[in-house]
């Protein structure tokens, strides 16, 4: 049942959000000898303008390697090497510089969250789940993942009071190796800098210049345009809607959007704890599809002008099993146009009985 409720991007009006698609077509002789007619679907983000492309032909396809749940990861019970995992996390970690904190170290309940070893800004950290070394996609419990986001808030909390030019934050997360992650143990990444990422330049852009003409949010006008419609839509946690991307970037990609917030200090415990079981429930959906490897990932720019609202992306990636595929072509990598195999109403209808 329905619910209620980077870098040189093409220019986009905007004082309206456009849900563009349209249709192109491939004909050609099969092996059998007739003429067949395949159809592509080429949709226009409407915050972005980038397109992306539907090949509905390849659906029924049977990729490798995603005919069952792959088998525990090569490494899963190999805790002796891991430095998340305790005691070794306390030798093996770094510690945050006291401008910071002075206890080195950040925790919430089971969390703990320390500076990145190998820092992709100027305030790279990591924020443990806990001591559980392995996790199985969609098994984690909701309290460990919000506990691990307020972890995370208030680290950022403290770099903005420390450092008020570093307003560029994001919490991300690389679940598996076939996500880019580097360690089996559950974390997540955090970062802040004076410097914005293509994502963050380029959505603060399109967010202010849209409040400005229109006086109204984005991300809650876009949220607006799919209620209406409803075909995308997957349920709610809490204050987050959750929905299908309209114009998807990755497989099976699901939005989370906290209308009208702008600034992860002004999320709440309970908005923290919604958006774990939020999380946990897009998991459970990918575990369905025998899919163990996603990112997720949530940007705010820390500035009071910003009326960018707090949107959550999660998306599956190829498989972290043997002979699998990589989810990116040169079609993704070369011409910039994702492609993938599923309309996003079908993601939708898929996921909402996981909520």
């Amino acid at each position: 049942m329905a619910p209620r409720k980077m870098s040189n991007m093409p220019s986009v009006n905007p004082s309206k959000l456009l849900f563009e698609s349209q249709s192109v077509s491939a004909k050609f002789i099969d092996p059998s000898g007739e003429i067949v007619e395949r159809q592509i679907e080429i949709r226009t983000h409407p915050i972005t303008g980038r397109t992306c492309r539907i090949s509905f032909s390849r659906i029924d396809e049977k990729e490798p390697g995603t005919e069952s749940l792959p088998r525990r990861p090569p490494g899963a019970d190999q805790t002796d090497a891991c430095p998340f995992c305790r005691p070794r996390v306390s030798s093996q970690t770094p510690q945050l510089h006291p401008d910071l904190s002075s206890a080195g170290r950040l925790s919430r309940g089971d969390s703990l969250l320390f500076p990145n070893l190998f820092p992709y800004g100027s305030y790279s950290a990591v924020s443990l789940f806990g001591n559980t070394h392995f996790v199985e996609i969609g098994h984690a419990a909701a309290d460990s993942y919000a506990n691990s986001f307020i972890n995370c808030s208030q680290y950022l909390a403290k770099i903005k009071k420390h450092d008020p030019r570093a307003i560029y934050m994001a919490i991300t997360q690389n679940h598996l190796p076939s996500a880019g992650g580097s360690l089996l143990h559950p974390h997540l990444q955090i970062n802040a800098d004076r410097l914005p990422a293509n994502h963050q330049r380029v959505l603060l852009q399109r967010a202010n210049d849209f409040y400005h003409q229109c006086n109204s949010y984005l991300f809650s006008s876009y949220l607006d345009h799919e209620i209406a419609e409803g075909s995308r839509l997957i349920g709610t946690t809490g204050a987050w809607e959750w929905m299908a991307a309209f114009a998807p970037e990755g497989f099976f990609e699901i939005w989370g959007i906290l209308p009208q917030k702008t600034s992860f200090q002004q999320v709440a415990a309970a908005d923290w704890q919604d958006l774990a079981r939020g999380i946990l429930n897009t998991q459970r959906f990918y575990r369905k599809l025998c899919r163990n490897g996603y990112n997720l990932g949530i940007l705010a720019v820390e500035m009071p002008s910003s009326r960018l609202e707090l949107r959550i992306v999660m998306m599956v990636r190829s498989n972290y099993a043997p002979w699998v595929r990589s989810d990116h072509t040169g079609f993704e990598v070369m011409l910039g146009d994702m492609t993938t195999f599923n309309g996003p109403e079908q993601t939708a209808e898929w996921a909402r009985p996981f909520f």
